[in-house]
């Protein structure tokens, strides 16, 4: 079913949906509602269960996790690295259980337990006149902090559609009523429309794309596959790159967005250099809060030699 959705175009028309094969997702999206409801105290405790459901089911995603942090955190322990493993995955599964609330509720309501950082430097950047790049990454905050942020900043945002049409179509409509425009992951005509109007557009690169347009910068000290489209992108509109992120407090309620000043001499002419600032500018902020990154993702996969032995086979 995956392969035959993801030929499917995007389609934000619920009325779309209405085939019986549709209505499973109905009662998941139903489902999110509800719990989107609950007060937050009452939504962690249920992500902590879900995600430690995950830790103890989902054997796969757990192995990607336990090798990225064997690699990441070589200097902890065997018992501190299972540890932060659990963690990860109950931060994750507070971020899922989160997703409603980005999606069905007005973040508004939980400025007064948000607090921004830097908001100085993204609006220094933006006084240039050519856009602002956010350089993002994917924390367990993902959704609901990108929501958050709209609340003190005017931004786009690009997309990875969802494999699933109806939950890209709820996902794509959430969006669209946070952002100015949200835009799909290879729409470089419309992130360069966004940049000459002089906006901010989200993006985040700390994923494996496959072995096209890369280069192997360090992260956490490993070689790994790193696009060089966020150097293109500044190349060409001229456009000032601005790392932020966005965690989830571990002493009670509440969330910090944090803005740091424009990457400098980015881009510089060399791919690797400018790679490396990057993978160095995500390393530093993962580390504020290690456990609330997506360990799941297998980070690795693509080595520097093809016949380099992977990361994540199991033994």
């Amino acid at each position: 079913m995956k392969t035959k959705y993801r030929k499917l175009p995007r389609n934000t028309d619920y009325s779309a949906y209405r085939h019986p094969r549709w209505w499973p997702t109905w009662l998941g999206i139903a489902l999110m509602w509800c719990v989107s409801r609950l007060p937050i105290r009452v939504q962690w405790r249920l992500g902590k269960l879900a995600g430690l459901l995950a830790f103890r089911f989902a054997r796969s995603r757990r192995h990607i996790a336990e090798v990225n942090i064997q690699l990441c955190f070589p200097e902890l322990n065997a018992s501190q690295q299972s540890a932060l493993v659990r963690n990860a995955f109950i931060a994750n599964g507070i971020g899922l259980l989160e997703l409603g609330v980005a999606w069905f509720r007005d973040p508004a309501k939980l400025t007064a337990i948000t607090e921004v950082y830097g908001l100085e430097h993204f609006e220094q950047a933006l006084n240039h006149g050519k856009g602002v790049l956010l350089l993002g990454g994917h924390y367990s905050t993902l959704d609901l902090g990108g929501s958050l942020v709209t609340e003190f900043i005017d931004a786009d945002v690009m997309q990875r559609d969802h494999n699933n049409p109806l939950m890209n179509a709820v996902m794509t409509r959430a969006r669209e009523r946070r952002y100015g425009s949200v835009l799909g992951a290879k729409d470089l005509r419309g992130l360069f429309r966004s940049l000459k109007k002089n906006r901010a557009v989200w993006y985040a690169t700390d994923q494996d794309y496959g072995r096209k347009d890369i280069v192997f910068a360090p992260f956490f000290g490993i070689p790994a596959g790193t696009i060089t489209a966020t150097s293109r992108i500044a190349e060409r509109s001229g456009c000032k790159v601005v790392p932020f992120s966005h965690f989830r407090r571990d002493d009670g309620p509440g969330y910090d967005i944090y803005f740091h000043p424009a990457l400098e001499n980015f881009p510089s002419g060399n791919d690797l250099q400018d790679a490396t600032l990057i993978n160095q500018t995500i390393e530093r902020e993962v580390r504020r809060a290690p456990d609330q990154y997506l360990w799941m993702h297998r980070r690795f996969k693509t080595r520097p030699d093809e016949n380099d032995p992977g990361f994540y086979k199991r033994r």
